[in-house]
């Protein structure tokens, strides 16, 4: 187990430094210049130079390459270029509300998922088995900003059931429109995956000796049938569950929501590069973190998994 612990998070590290390097790469792709943006399009070359040189724009990739790793070593994601905040501060400011709206989407799915992928196991290729799937399907094929325009269309504008952006601070309501979008695509992916879990496990021997011995159905299906269909359904949940919580970038920028994917977006409009780096950067640690603390729970609780 510790060996196992210890490849984790080398590897991690590993992930980690390459997203880093990426990242700063990156940001000098971008069009634009942050100095003159934030001296102004009046400002002379004078000024431009003065700011290039206080956020040591003017040295060499390589010097900034090396004082940007040095930073993050000591936990420093830099200062904001827009709001001189510490970038640190800004991203554990939004991310109890991205936090809130991934948890309350992803136990949404996962609920609705498996109950839905059961119902179309127990009736294969019947009517109701074909419309789940089918319906999973759209769901599994309409990005997240379109499924997003669309119930915001739909349900806050020709209907009125619910506010179309704000926060859930203001009421409970407000969490209903982007929690739905958000949990559209992996709800269905998960439906899909109990639908095939449940048809393998429902063809073992076991089950049907269960059935012919004459224990009741519902009693096989659910202390049987579906606690074997899990383990399939649990990895794809905690990998979206780490996706989602890593930032739902364009749904919380659709319905206004204060998390970190709308402060990246706002980032990259306004050339914002430490905050831009701070976000993406938080995104992949909450992704790899959560992804092993999820494996090394796997086998926990499955004995018949092995880590290696």
């Amino acid at each position: 187990m510790l060996a196992y612990i210890a490849r984790r998070g080398a590897a991690a590290l590993g992930v980690l430094f390459g997203v880093a390097t990426v990242t700063f790469v990156l940001n000098f792709v971008l069009p634009g210049d942050p100095a003159r943006l934030l001296a102004g399009q009046r400002a002379d070359a004078e000024t431009i130079a003065a700011i290039r040189q206080q956020l040591g724009l003017d040295q060499p990739l390589p010097v900034q390459y090396v004082r940007f790793l040095g930073r993050l070593l000591q936990g420093d994601l830099g200062r904001s270029y827009v709001t001189n905040r510490p970038v640190l501060e800004i991203i554990l400011e939004r991310f109890p509300a991205t936090a809130l709206l991934t948890v309350s989407s992803m136990l949404l799915a996962t609920v609705l998922g498996v109950l839905l992928g059961v119902l179309a196991a127990v009736r294969p290729n019947s009517w109701l088995d074909t419309l789940l799937m089918l319906l999973a399907l759209v769901g599994i094929s309409v990005p997240s900003f379109v499924a997003g325009l669309l119930v915001l269309l739909l349900f806050g504008v020709v209907l009125g059931w619910f506010p179309i952006a704000g926060y859930i601070d203001q009421g409970w309501e407000y969490l209903v429109l982007p929690m739905l979008t958000l949990a559209l695509r992996p709800m269905s992916i998960i439906a899909r995956m109990t639908r095939s879990s449940m048809l393998e496990v429902l063809g073992q021997e076991y089950i049907r000796t269960a059935l012919a011995k004459g224990v009741p159905t519902g009693r096989v299906l659910l202390r049987h049938a579906l606690r074997n269909a899990l383990n399939p359904v649990v990895t794809t949940v905690s990998a979206w569950f780490a996706g989602l919580l890593a930032g739902a970038f364009f749904v919380e920028y659709i319905f206004n929501w204060p998390g970190i994917g709308s402060v990246a977006i706002a980032a990259i409009e306004k050339l914002d590069y430490p905050l831009i780096q701070g976000t993406v950067l938080f995104a992949a640690v909450v992704f790899v973190v959560v992804n092993a603390i999820v494996d090394v729970l796997y086998a926990v609780v499955d004995p018949r998994v092995q880590l290696r």
